[in-house]
């Protein structure tokens, strides 16, 4: 089955500068003590615009629930405000967490979004839900409290079928249209042709990976915050890969922790300060990312230290050089096609800096 040129090549893109593979941006709209979500949001605007001039392939933003240091919890609504700020740089989910949603709404939400941005969408999807089991009862009610994780490929299958217009005579929706539909795209040469997002897988484990190489489909790892398992499901991906009107040959993205500073010190005091966060979300007390003042003073117990070490070992920190070279030990360790880097930190400040610094590492394109 032969790949479709335009859908393939927006999947993959061109490593900038000395970058040896694409480099983008997933960005939590992390929300610091003392700042605000509009705060957070306007960072965003900030770092899509800068990622846009400096040459990142993609921006995704991630679905959250219940996690007040993390303002992104509509995925749809906060790419279309991106948007609106931006011009040439792909736009995604990554993901929206399938399983809190009717596959009609998304396909409606990024049908909307397609038609805003043409050519610029990406539909990530993700079969967790993102929050903790109470949320996610609240997100799918009573008459969904049933469906999830097990329910996730019948759920993808729906929702292709409402992104690319297609139910079969004889199906219960055969009638129903997701409006905006697939937007029509003229090939350089002239022919129009229906154009819809395309769909990546997200994971964290070997499910999705074994699923998307089956289908032919992108796959994007969250290497973040599951680095033992990125090998063998990227390993599994290929092995199970089959090619598709997608994809001829396998295409995995990974999501990577990093954080670079002008100095060493100061990297590490960040990275603390969300270590920190990362260690009462886990014990139960989320909350807005602290300050490195707060996380330098924070008394840690043994067992709190233990998951500080073992978490900022798979944060790529420090200078811009020590960063870069960090990478690219990753990307030769996994062979990812694509390094998707998130810095979370307490101020959008030191976030853009960083994106800043690591672009310079790596000679990407500075603006006019």
């Amino acid at each position: 089955m032969a790949a479709d040129d335009t859908a393939a090549d927006e999947i993959r893109g061109t490593a900038q500068g000395t970058a040896p593979v694409p480099l983008s941006v997933l960005d939590l709209v992390t929300v610091g003590v003392g700042r605000t979500a509009t705060d957070a949001l306007k960072t965003g605007v900030a770092l899509a615009r800068l990622a846009e001039s400096r040459g990142f392939h993609r921006y995704w933003v991630a679905e959250h629930h219940s996690m007040p240091g993390v303002a992104s919890s509509s995925p749809a609504v906060i790419l279309a405000h991106l948007a609106a700020h931006t011009e040439r740089i792909r736009l995604g989910s990554g993901g929206v967490m399938l399983p809190n949603h009717a596959p009609l709404v998304i396909a409606e939400q990024f049908g909307t979004l397609e038609a805003m941005a043409p050519g610029r969408v990406d539909l990530g999807l993700g079969r967790a839900p993102g929050t903790d089991g109470a949320t996610a009862a609240a997100l799918r009610r009573s008459e969904r409290l049933n469906e999830g994780a097990d329910d996730f490929p019948q759920q993808l299958a729906e929702l292709t079928r409402f992104l690319d217009d297609d139910f079969p005579d004889g199906h219960p929706y055969r009638r129903i249209h997701a409006v905006p539909g697939p937007v029509q795209a003229t090939s350089p040469g002239g022919v129009q042709s229906p154009h819809r997002p395309p769909v990546w897988l997200l994971g964290s484990s070997g499910f999705s990976a074994r699923l998307a190489g089956m289908l032919g489909l992108p796959f994007a790892f969250a290497h973040h915050f599951s680095a033992q398992n990125t090998v063998p499901a990227l390993d599994l991906y290929r092995e199970t890969f089959r090619p598709s009107e997608v994809l001829d040959a396998p295409y995995a993205l990974i999501g990577v922790s990093a954080l670079a500073a002008d100095d060493e010190k100061e990297a590490r005091r960040q990275v603390l300060a969300a270590a920190l966060n990362m260690v009462r979300l886990r014990t139960g007390r989320p909350g807005l990312v602290p300050t490195p003042e707060e996380a330098e003073a924070y008394p840690f117990t043994p067992m709190e230290q233990e998951f500080v070490d073992s978490w900022n070992a798979n944060v790529i920190h420090g200078t811009p050089d020590e960063v870069r070279a960090g990478l690219d030990d990753l990307h030769k360790r996994t062979g990812a096609d694509e390094l998707m880097l998130t810095a979370n930190a307490h101020s959008g400040d030191v976030r853009v800096r960083s994106y800043e610094l690591i672009a310079d590492a790596y000679g990407l394109p500075t603006p006019a």
